[in-house]
């Protein structure tokens, strides 16, 4: 069961990064939750940097989910185009 709230939660932040980072229009709805998961997943090894934790609570699952989400989205606008949006 926790699989399927960390793809919609995923997803959902996938989404909402791609509009922060102004890449909605070329990002499909598999993306977005390819993004999002991924993006937990490197946002909870930041958050782990700076020692704050995510155990347990949901809304800082999606917290890590979309600033995650969003590094990916800058890394991925720097090889593309050089720059950050």
């Amino acid at each position: 069961m926790d699989w399927i709230i960390a793809i919609i939660v995923g997803g959902i932040a996938g989404w909402l990064a791609s509009m922060v980072m102004a890449r909605d229009a070329s990002m499909g709805i598999l993306m977005n939750v390819i993004v999002g998961v991924v993006g937990a997943i490197v946002g909870k090894f930041v958050l782990g940097l700076l020692n704050i934790g995510a155990d347990g609570n949901w809304l800082m699952w999606f917290i890590a989910a979309l600033v995650g989400a969003i590094i990916l989205l800058a890394i991925a606008n720097l090889v593309q185009r050089g720059r950050v949006r």
